[in-house]
């Protein structure tokens, strides 16, 4: 009778093993979170240009490119799993009053961007929009700062590594998708099956370049434990922003003083516009 009961447990674990495994995709990716794309940075009084990117795979990205006048920088900014660029508009008055222009992208498959999202995707996206500033608008890896929320922090640091811009910022970021896949699911072999890396800590420190981690300890959804590793991990000059409110509003909650620190960061790492 134990024998059975045993086996009856091991099947259906397997199954909802076998279950998460095919459908983890839908675990990382949510695109249509927040409808269509109805709002524009006209909502936050912002001009802007809409850009379509290529991708060197074949997909065609939308995003915004948001300029800034007098122009001391250029934030390109990598957002996190949920939504698109239209449910980011409120970070875009403030790097604005910064004096740096803002390219806003949304990854494959999220908002009027084609294809399907993947790891390989997004990084691939966020190479096609480093590409787009470096050839087409003539920027120098000296002139950008990344900026990446979220799941964008892991795709921001594996960018980062390769190019190293001018600074990095990470919102509200994990140290890896298997570390915060395990903390969620403990009783799944998450390392074992999951398909996505996101490994935000291993290219962080590959990053030379100043650093800041912003991060709530109030955050349901990533602890505030992995901005701390990650901001350990930092090699170059760094800040930690301790923000308050949740993972998804905790910039809102504490504005006056995110804009100052950032805007203090900005300034440390260099204007190298010229």
């Amino acid at each position: 009778m134990l024998l059975q009961i045993l086996t009856v447990i091991a099947v259906a674990y397997g199954a909802v093993v076998l279950l998460l495994w095919l459908t983890q995709d839908r675990l990382v990716y949510f695109p249509h979170i927040g409808g269509a794309v109805n709002t524009t940075p006209a909502r936050v009084k912002l001009s802007f240009e809409n850009v379509r990117i290529a991708t060197a795979d074949g997909e065609t990205l939308a995003a915004w490119w948001v300029p800034a006048e007098p122009l001391r920088g250029v934030i390109l900014l990598l957002h996190g799993n949920a939504g698109s660029i239209a449910d980011r508009t409120d970070y875009l008055p403030h790097f604005n009053a910064m004096g740096h222009a803002v390219l806003l992208v949304d990854y494959r498959g999220y908002g009027g961007s084609t294809g399907k999202p993947s790891e390989v995707g997004t990084y691939a996206d966020a190479q096609a929009a480093w590409h787009w500033l470096v050839v087409q608008r003539g920027f120098r890896p000296a002139d950008i700062v990344l900026v990446g929320e979220s799941l964008g922090g892991a795709v921001a640091a594996e960018l980062a590594a390769r190019v190293q811009p001018r600074a990095l910022v990470l919102i509200s970021a994990f140290t890896s998708a298997t570390d915060l896949g395990g903390e969620i699911y403990p009783w799944l072999p998450v390392r074992l099956i999951s398909r996505y890396r996101y490994d935000t800590l291993r290219h962080l420190r590959k990053f030379r370049g100043p650093v800041l981690v912003a991060h709530s300890r109030d955050d349901e959804i990533v602890p505030f434990a992995h901005g701390e590793r990650l901001y350990a991990a930092a090699t170059g000059a760094k800040t930690l922003l301790e923000m308050r409110g949740g993972h998804n509003d905790g910039f809102l909650f504490g504005r006056p003083e995110w804009t100052a620190k950032v805007e203090a960061f900005l300034a440390r790492s260099g204007s190298a516009i010229r």
